[in-house]
């Protein structure tokens, strides 16, 4: 099958933008002190970029939403095959906002982080070899 090549386009856009969140999460971890709210804020991003990657490329519609249990929801509608890879990343929604402003209920931890960046990048594999 021919896929639309606006809609190949703009999967691979979501994917590097992915990639790019998950190479800055890594870097976050390398300064000194590591940028922890950094590189967690980074993890969300890249798992809901990648969501949104997989979306587009079935050309399947969702809202503005950094919400990783919404568009799970909608991810495995089109492939039940994900359930248990989103059950590994929808925990990371919590950083979308969490650690951005003042109030956060916890410091995050460096191992907190790292353990994040592994999650968001195998999630990230499992949606670069669907999109291909």
């Amino acid at each position: 099958m021919e896929r639309d090549p606006v809609l190949v386009a703009n999967t691979r856009e979501w994917l590097l933008r992915a990639k790019d969140d998950l190479e800055n999460a890594r870097h976050d971890l390398t300064a000194i002190p590591p940028f922890v709210r950094d590189a967690l804020f980074h993890c969300q991003q890249a798992v809901e970029k990648a969501m949104k990657a997989l979306l587009t490329w079935h050309d399947s519609p969702f809202r503005k939403t950094h919400n990783l249990e919404e568009l799970g929801e909608l991810c495995t509608r089109m492939d039940g095959s994900l359930v248990p890879a989103m059950v590994d990343v929808t925990p990371l929604s919590k950083y979308a906002a969490k650690f951005r402003y003042p109030g956060a209920p916890w410091e995050p931890t460096p191992q907190e982080a790292r353990e994040a960046i592994e999650i968001a990048g195998v999630f990230f594999e499992i949606i670069l070899k669907r999109t291909q």
